[in-house]
């Protein structure tokens, strides 16, 4: 019969390889990795089909929506920063100009993004996940802004005097204008996503980059969107704030998360499953049992020589 171990002995032994195994995934979840094309592409699609959805549910609360928008015009014109109109006026009197950033609204906002994550997968896989979390926890935040503070964009106010730019140049800059206008929420400007994204961008793209002009072109980016969201009249310049605040949010979560920040992450790593692996390995021989020591022979005697 085999030996029974002393009572409590097994499940001592149990609750330990339970602690460490969920520590080890957590461990694992929180160690950057070598990201997989299949389940990125999936998530990133599975995610922004879920963003639009809930965006577009929350209720276009039409009269807070304006009540907002003529409060926020309200404090900056006390800040004396009330600029918007101006430039929306003198960008949509050169007509090449405000049709190009009509496209530049409707376009660049995904194909830049969607162009950093390839680049990250491709050149950073091990800063990939984390700077991923900021984007996504950045969009996450932004959703509870929208539901929380309903605001109209500058060229749906009553009584002003801004532009719709789409409108007037018939143009597809936006899918909240014209033939595209019942398919998104027309209330939910702050905070602005595509400052949050494209700081996102030209953030990564500054920190990252080796080349000096990739660098200063990342800086430029977000700036021109700036000038491009108040010229098309899509948002208030505290609307840029406001998707700054978010950004910021995101990157507080994936610090906290990877214990820092994305581009003090190391640029490559072994995959998951090589992790995984290795550490299965190590834990392996470290439960094997040791070989039980051999026996003293007996003291040779005094003058005995070795054979």
């Amino acid at each position: 019969m085999e030996d029974s171990l002393p009572m409590g002995e097994t499940d001592v032994t149990a609750q330990e390889d339970g602690k460490t195994g969920w520590s080890d995934r957590l461990r694992s979840l929180r160690s950057p990795g070598r990201p997989r094309l299949w389940f990125e592409i999936l998530l990133i699609a599975v995610s922004y089909w879920l963003y639009s959805l809930v965006r577009n549910a929350v209720p276009e609360q039409k009269t807070q929506a304006l009540a907002n928008a003529d409060w926020i015009w309200s404090a900056e014109k006390s800040l004396g920063l009330a600029f918007e109109e101006t430039v929306n006026h003198a960008v949509n009197s050169v007509t090449w100009l405000i049709v190009s950033m009509n496209y530049y609204y409707a376009t660049l906002h995904f194909v830049v993004t969607i162009g950093v994550l390839v680049w990250l997968f491709r050149r950073h896989p091990g800063r990939y996940a984390a700077a991923r979390l900021v984007l996504f926890a950045t969009t996450g935040v932004a959703l509870l802004g929208y539901y929380l503070y309903p605001l109209a964009p500058p060229r749906l106010m009553n009584g002003a005097n801004f532009i719709d730019t789409v409108l007037v140049h018939e143009t597809w800059g936006s899918m909240a204008s014209g033939n595209f206008k019942n398919m998104s929420n027309q209330y939910a400007a702050m905070p602005s996503m595509h400052i949050g994204w494209s700081l996102w961008c030209g953030l990564t793209i500054f920190a990252l980059a080796s080349a000096p002009w990739a660098r200063i072109l990342g800086l430029l980016y977000p700036t021109l969107t700036l000038v491009v969201i108040v010229a098309t009249a899509n948002h208030f310049w505290l609307d840029a704030v406001g998707g700054m605040i978010c950004l910021a949010f995101g990157y507080a979560v994936s610090r906290a998360w990877y214990g820092s920040l994305p581009q003090h992450l190391p640029k490559w790593v072994p995959s998951k499953s090589k992790q995984g692996a290795r550490l299965t390995g190590v834990r392996a021989a470290a439960r094997l049992p040791r070989p039980a020591e051999e026996p003293a022979g007996e003291p040779e005697p005094a003058g005995a020589r070795r054979p």
